[in-house]
């Protein structure tokens, strides 16, 4: 653990003394990015978690019956 509080501390101090805007600009990009995966990560496998329990709960509609429902509201 002491060295991520290492490497978050020698970043906090390169980042204060960069004056380049593309670079500090790469950096925010990088850093969101990550973040946004872990929370797509996080969005898709409670999803996938939740198909698998409809499915295991039987809740869940054949392909006919989506058709068949469909085509009932068309009406």
């Amino acid at each position: 653990m002491a060295v991520s509080v290492d490497i978050k501390k020698e970043l906090k101090q390169l980042i204060e003394k960069e004056s380049d805007t593309s670079i500090l600009q790469a950096i925010l990009t990088l850093l969101s990015k990550t973040s946004l995966d872990s929370t797509l990560k996080a969005k898709l496998t409670e999803r996938a978690l939740k198909s698998e329990q409809d499915i295991s709960s039987k809740r869940i509609m054949s392909k006919e019956e989506i058709l068949k429902r469909s085509s009932d509201l068309g009406k």
